[in-house]
């Protein structure tokens, strides 16, 4: 038996989707599922990837790293005042030399523009990739999900791994988990994925409220007690990043690992939105060089920015308590906006320079991207590799926050020229080439044994 969903497809009730070949095109024109690249979509992944190291980088050379996001320091502490938090060094909170003002404004700055911006950027644009799948296997008459079963499993056990072995805020065991069900949905009809959009955002908007009221009627505050390491973070936590061993940090996450999975448990609503709002994006044409494209993006901009810049203002000039409606309710709306204005600026660009082909081979290597900016930065900064943490951050030395941006701006210039330099040898980043041998032994077996994978 098969059943037919207002848009067309047709799905058997075994659970496997044979996209309708005769589907029409959206409006917009190129969706993504033709034989070329979309420019943009890549240049927009690979400013989304070094974005997110513009967060990270606070997590890996704060006290405690990992642990001291739940302990005080998070990643947008320095947004809601004008006193550093990279350390606890250098503060400008009581007065100062000038650099040491100039230092936390660039900090409180830095942050703003960059905390959970960029990570949902990356997440819609996941749900369009996943929409341009979709299309390939559409046109190719694969059924779906099929083998994306397979892609998805890859991907959870790589972010399994990653969080592991290198970072406890990986963001890919979430992707993985809601991609099936967004895989699941893109074969129901489009007003189903509307509905689930509503109750998706409704659900999030509520948890999030319900929280903040809660932070602000009780108080969030993380005041230093005693034992800690700087903002609130256990001695024995700081010491561990600063001077333990990676095996040592390994067993700590494995410890704390229902502690440090809770972000993609919280905020799953917020996840399955954007994956289903990159989809309806893509789908209208919002990544496409011709005129629709251009009048949706600028459409994103001006909504985006005008809406999400002042609440975004507002909950930093609020305080810590609001740190989750800046983060996970302001921050997707200046995504839209920034995506917008990426958007702007390459329709302007007549012949595409070093940084425009470095964001496009980052962008095209974005998995091998997220991973290595993350290892390197491990290295640099825990004790069991070069320690600067501990050795630049803090005590007054004068670094903070200075380092900790240079060491992003290093990281992101390694990026850029490390991912073009790589796509001169190879066709795909070294995860993404791992996905593609894994995937496709997969496929051998299944197909060994005369089954579908």
């Amino acid at each position: 038996m098969t059943r037919t969903p207002a848009d067309g497809t047709t799905t058997p009730t075994s659970g496997t989707t044979t996209p309708a070949k005769g589907a029409a095109a959206p409006p917009g024109g190129n969706d993504g599922g033709g034989s070329g690249r979309m420019p943009l979509l890549d240049v927009v992944r690979g400013v989304a990837i070094i974005g997110t190291l513009m967060t990270n980088v606070w997590i890996f050379t704060g006290p405690g790293a990992e642990w001291g996001v739940l302990s005080g320091g998070s990643p947008a502490g320095g947004a809601a005042g004008t006193g550093s938090s990279s350390g606890g060094g250098g503060s400008a909170q009581g007065g100062g030399p000038a650099w040491e003002w100039a230092g936390a404004w660039a900090e409180a700055v830095f942050r703003l523009v960059a905390d959970g911006k960029f990570l949902s950027m990356l997440t819609i644009l996941f749900g369009a990739g996943l929409a341009i799948q979709y299309r390939s296997a559409e046109r190719h008459g694969r059924p779906w999900p099929g083998r994306y079963r397979w892609r998805a499993l890859f991907l959870f056990v790589e972010g399994t791994l990653h969080f592991l072995l290198v970072f406890a805020w990986d963001v890919l065991m979430g992707y993985a988990v809601t991609a099936m069900l967004t895989a699941w949905l893109l074969a129901r009809s489009a007003r189903a994925r509307r509905r689930v959009m509503a109750w998706a955002a409704g659900a999030h908007l509520t948890l999030m409220g319900l929280l903040t009221a809660g932070l602000v009627a009780y108080g969030g505050g993380n005041g230093a007690g005693a034992g800690s390491g700087g903002g609130g973070v256990p001695q024995e936590v700081v010491d561990l990043y600063a001077h333990g061993s990676w095996a040592d940090q390994v067993a700590f996450r494995l410890e704390n690992a229902l502690v440090l999975r809770m972000e993609p448990v919280l905020t799953f609503g917020l996840l399955l939105f954007l994956f289903l709002l990159g989809v309806r994006l893509l789908r209208a044409g919002a990544f496409g060089s011709d005129g629709t494209g251009r009048r949706l993006r600028a459409r994103m901009l001006r909504w985006g920015l005008g809406l999400g810049v002042p609440l975004n203002v507002a909950c930093a000039l609020g305080g810590e308590d609001w740190f989750l409606m800046g983060r996970y309710v302001a921050a997707p709306l200046v995504a839209v906006g920034y995506i917008g204005v990426i958007g702007a600026v390459v329709d302007r660009v007549r012949r595409p320079g070093p940084l425009t082909r470095g964001l496009t081979s980052l962008g095209r290597t974005a998995l091998s991207g997220y991973v290595l900016q993350n290892v390197v930065c491990v290295l640099v900064s825990y004790g069991f590799g070069l320690g600067l943490a501990a050795e630049l951050g803090g005590g007054g030395r004068g670094w903070d926050p200075w380092w900790v941006m240079g060491l992003w701006a290093a990281v992101s210039v390694l990026m850029l020229a490390g991912s073009a330099l790589w796509l001169r040898r190879f066709s795909a980043g070294p995860v993404e080439s791992v996905q593609r041998w894994a995937l496709g032994l997969t496929e051998n077996r299944s197909s060994g044994r005369g089954g579908s994978a």
